[in-house]
């Protein structure tokens, strides 16, 4: 589950590292926690050594959650779980800031309003 205070990974080439979550933006009144699919706010914590880097440390930015390490429901009626929490870094308009993601994605994103995620990553999982 992922809340205020948490550290996430980036899987994108934004250049950021590790961030922290700072609110959780649409998941209704008073919601507590994240899920795959939630948008967050989030501050860079640390950005790799490279040339295109397109993020600031200590920047605000928006999230779009990935994975999550808690048991996450799906289509199938089968419950998986990840071994971390991941983020993909979004604008203001909700836009990638990032044109490559390192990892695989959940089929709920084949079916959701960021269809150009699934163009980008590596593959889908279940």
């Amino acid at each position: 589950m992922i809340q205020k205070g948490s550290f996430l990974n980036v899987v994108d080439n934004t250049g950021a590292r590790k961030v922290l979550c700072i609110n959780i933006i649409n998941s209704g009144y008073r919601q507590r926690y994240a899920i795959i699919g939630s948008t967050i706010l989030i501050s860079v914590k640390s950005i790799r050594f490279s040339k295109n880097i397109k993020v600031k440390k200590g920047e605000i930015y928006k999230a779009l959650v990935i994975k999550t390490k808690n048991l996450n429901f799906n289509y199938a009626l089968n419950y998986k779980s990840y071994f971390d929490n991941n983020v993909v870094l979004l604008n203001k308009n909700n836009k990638l800031l990032g044109t490559r993601i390192f990892s695989t994605l959940p089929k709920k994103f084949k079916y959701s309003r960021f269809l150009k995620l699934t163009t980008l990553a590596s593959g889908l999982s279940l």
